[in-house]
């Protein structure tokens, strides 16, 4: 009898147990299933000033599936609100908990590696971890102590130089700083903008209106030799600007190269406020100047426009020593003065696909005659809106070839500051003709006077419109 009763209590406690651990199982999955549920797929943000990276996903949580009847599953939730645990145990199924949601959030990220890779083209996880391994064996066994911030960068920039594009490139923390900088519309600095030519020599392709640099007498084209008796030579422009940017001088000593003869100025360092977009009446004709293509160079000729008196029926746009900047700025600007579902522009990308990019308004003034003046170094978004007046407007281009960059490029930000432009197509004028690395020739071929104080190519449209 005694052991027939010690036997029952026996099974009632291994019941007991089974039936705890069982509830533990549950508690513990549905944890595990709620917290896969928040793993998701990191963002890539873009800086395309128009386009955005588009495609993030979900990583879908594994569902368990139980084979329980509802009686089985409301006998087990019954025994679960009378289960009392002791603080040890709580402890002891939190810690497993714990484990078995790392182990399964572990599992997940690995099996959907692929899935992580945003608009990536690489096929297997072996290709990224060539490239990891080679990273680390430089870290880790490298005879010389290693910035690992600048190995980045440089295998960043290895990349971009495969491509051999000039437009497409990285651009430093300090650059793109700079470059912000002039966007917002002001920055320290003597008022030029600069590059580096295929000698790798330093030359000025714009100058701003007003800036310390045009009162010096500094031209475009103007290469830069010295600052402050220091040599330039196998320098960039990034150095040279931050140069400039960072000193706690007020002016400098440049030395430059002008057709082959070296000069030497005194320029003030200041803020310089870039006003992109400046007017005036000449000879009874309006007469417009566009520095360059910022967020706000359009809503800025607007302006100038709608101001103007009634009276005035041309109307001359100055596009000479303008580089560039946003497309949609080109694309804004030019629908101001051509006509509604008009073709502005078309864009060809890697595959051949043509997409064409119309006006969706009216021209806010019509204008007898439009003159556009152009030069070497008109280029971008400036050749863009040259191409649509002289296509869809019949404007008269005056002055010499513009500089031909029939290619358009997408900006990324990194988390660091930095950020990449890369060329994602090409851009054609509203007719279909490409003028990359060609250029917009002139309906009247003016080249510049650098002897005379007289702007010939201004006169030369002047007298066009008498």
């Amino acid at each position: 009898m005694e052991e027939k009763e010690e036997k029952e209590i026996k099974d009632k406690k291994v019941k007991k147990e089974t039936s705890d651990k069982k509830t533990v199982k549950k508690d513990v999955t549905k944890k595990t299933e709620v917290k896969k549920t928040k793993l998701k797929k990191p963002k890539v943000d873009d800086i395309k000033d128009k386009d955005e990276i588009k495609e993030v996903r979900e990583v879908k949580p594994i569902k368990v599936e139980r084979k329980q009847d509802k009686e089985e599953v409301k006998e087990k939730t019954k025994e679960k609100k009378q289960t009392n645990f002791s603080t040890v145990e709580v402890i002891v199924i939190i810690i497993i908990t714990g484990l078995i949601v790392s182990v399964c959030s572990a599992l997940i990220v690995y099996n959907n590696y692929d899935k992580f890779k945003i608009n990536s083209t690489l096929t297997t996880k072996d290709e990224l971890n060539e490239f990891i391994e080679s990273y680390d064996h430089i870290l880790n066994s490298y005879v010389k102590d290693v910035d690992k911030n600048k190995l980045i960068e440089a295998a960043i920039k290895g990349m971009y130089n495969y491509l051999s594009d000039e437009y497409s490139i990285y651009i430093d923390e300090d650059t793109n700083e700079t470059l912000q900088e002039r966007l917002k519309g002001k920055y320290e600095g003597v008022g030029i903008e600069i590059t580096n030519n295929e000698k790798g020599e330093i030359y000025i392709t714009r100058i701003f209106a007003g800036s310390p640099a045009e009162k010096a007498g500094l031209k475009v084209n103007d290469i830069i030799i010295e600052l402050d008796g220091e040599s330039l030579e196998g320098k960039n422009q990034t150095y040279l600007s931050n140069k400039i940017k960072t000193s706690d001088k007020e002016k400098f000593t440049v030395t430059y190269k002008r057709d082959g003869v070296e000069g030497k100025v005194e320029v003030e360092r200041k803020e310089i406020i870039i006003d992109s977009v400046s007017s005036k009446i000449i000879d009874g004709n309006a007469y417009v100047k566009v520095e360059t293509f910022s967020a706000t160079t359009a809503t800025l000729i607007e302006e100038k426009i709608l101001a103007l008196d009634e009276n005035i029926k041309n109307i001359i746009i100055d596009l000479r020593d303008n580089t560039g900047g946003y497309l949609s700025a080109g694309y804004n600007t030019a629908c101001l003065f051509t006509g509604k579902d008009k073709v502005v522009y078309q864009l060809k990308d890697k595959n051949g696909k043509i997409k064409k990019e119309t006006c969706d308004t009216k021209p806010i003034r019509e204008f007898e005659k439009v003159i556009v003046l152009v030069n070497n170094t008109t280029a971008s978004a400036s050749e863009i809106v040259t191409a649509c007046l002289k296509e869809n407007n019949n404007a008269t281009v005056v002055g010499v070839t513009t500089f031909g960059k029939g290619t358009v490029q997408d900006t990324e930000q990194l988390k660091s500051g930095a950020m990449v432009k890369y060329t994602s197509s090409y851009w054609l004028t509203p007719k279909g003709n490409s003028i990359n690395e060609v250029g917009i020739e002139p309906d009247v071929v003016i080249p510049p006077d650098r002897n005379s104080e007289e702007d010939v190519q201004l006169n030369k449209a002047l007298e066009l419109l008498k």
